[in-house]
């Protein structure tokens, strides 16, 4: 899409994170003891069994293990553990894979998040995946302060892998850093990032913009000022551009 490519933007954030996964098998009652009953059980089981080796293989074999416990701490471990796994393929240069871990731990906080009435969210119903919570439970500061950090580095981290790819999804760049800003408005990772994406959008007002307030927070990052220098350079072309198409 550009010949520029984006310098340190592609560090992952953070250390602890897929995509949405296949729903949850429904769990059937205890059967009557006897035999003919046993023998319809066998049989369900059997066809629950290939119905998830069909899923797995649908959805790359990766299929969420239900825990034996569903309290909100169970929900934030399992949200840090697919973020940790994400941060490890990035690592490995696995980009793809890195995205569908934090696509997966975005999902466990969004979906605890819509079960305890956090009006942040959207109002969808929270996903099969995510294990019955009663809305009367409660997350600790701790917890909650957890979940927070790792939304923000999730969507920071995301932006890193799109910027990775061959082909990079600018528009999506844009709005996973946008989400970072909304609640973290210094952000310098995604300051940098939406003002590259804006720049590659063709948007060079508000590359500009984004550009120059990460400059106010890493004045020496010379990733920064390359895109500045560049931005400002493309306005002054298009001022020039338009100046002789009115003349």
């Amino acid at each position: 899409m550009s010949v520029i490519k984006a310098g340190h933007d592609g560090r992952v954030d953070g250390g602890k994170g897929s995509d949405g996964g296949s729903p949850r098998l429904q769990q059937c009652a205890q059967p009557p003891n006897s035999s003919s009953s046993r023998t319809k059980d066998a049989r369900y089981q059997q066809q629950l069994q290939q119905q998830q080796l069909q899923q797995q293989r649908h959805h790359g074999g990766s299929m969420l293990k239900q825990p034996s416990h569903n309290e909100p701490a169970d929900v934030v471990r399992r949200a840090l553990d697919f973020k940790s796994q994400g941060t490890q393929c990035y690592k490995d240069k696995k980009y793809r894979e890195a995205i569908g871990k934090y696509h997966r731990a975005l999902l466990e906080i969004k979906g605890l998040c819509r079960v305890l009435g956090d009006p942040d969210t959207s109002s969808k119903s929270p996903s099969s995946l995510l294990p019955t919570i009663s809305k009367s439970t409660k997350l600790t500061d701790e917890q909650k302060g957890a979940m927070e950090n790792a939304e923000l580095e999730c969507y920071n981290s995301l932006a890193a892998c799109l910027l990775q790819m061959e082909l990079v999804n600018y528009e999506r760049v844009k709005e996973y850093c946008l989400k970072v800003l909304h609640k973290e408005g210094k952000n310098f990772k995604a300051l940098y990032r939406s003002g590259v994406a804006y720049y590659h959008l063709g948007d060079f007002q508000k590359a500009l913009f984004y550009l120059k307030e990460s400059h106010k927070q890493e004045p020496s990052d010379t990733n920064v000022i390359r895109y500045i220098q560049l931005t400002e350079m493309k306005i002054r072309r298009n001022a020039q551009r338009e100046k002789k198409e009115t003349t």
